[in-house]
């Protein structure tokens, strides 16, 4: 059963016996049942903007510029779409990302403190070793 259309009722269309196998045999060659291959044709030609009466030229040149024409439709689209990205995420994030770290950087203050501190450690053992000198001698 076609789904989507289980309860509808079926109507008949009369057509040539002849045009009726070559139509049974697209049918078979798709997988679907008769209603759903004609569906799946009147569906092409209504989205594709072709008539079945249109020529195409020998080499189809009426669907190749139809088809240049969607394409370029939908990468004018696609463009439209990576530059809001590039607007709205990509760069404020590199601006985020540049400023955190700029402002990570260790600052060359605290290497000088880091020697203060061990100068200040040193003067310590020196005192302490001439107080010990002093009290041993008294």
């Amino acid at each position: 059963m076609d789904k989507g259309y289980e309860k509808e009722e079926f109507e008949t269309l009369k057509i040539k016996k002849s045009v009726a196998m070559k139509f049974r045999k697209i049918s078979k060659l798709l997988s679907k049942s008769q209603s759903m291959t004609l569906l799946l044709m009147i569906d092409f030609f209504d989205e594709n903007g072709i008539s079945p009466v249109e020529t195409l030229g020998p080499r189809m040149e009426t669907l190749e510029h139809r088809i240049s024409i969607l394409i370029k439709k939908r990468m004018n689209g696609m463009i439209a779409i990576m530059k809001d990205i590039e607007k709205s995420q990509t760069k404020p994030t590199i601006a985020m990302m540049q400023a955190l770290f700029q402002a990570t950087e260790p600052p060359n203050k605290k290497l000088l403190l880091e020697k203060k501190h061990i100068e200040e450690k040193k003067e310590v053992h020196i005192r302490e070793k001439k107080y010990l000198n002093t009290n041993m001698n008294d």
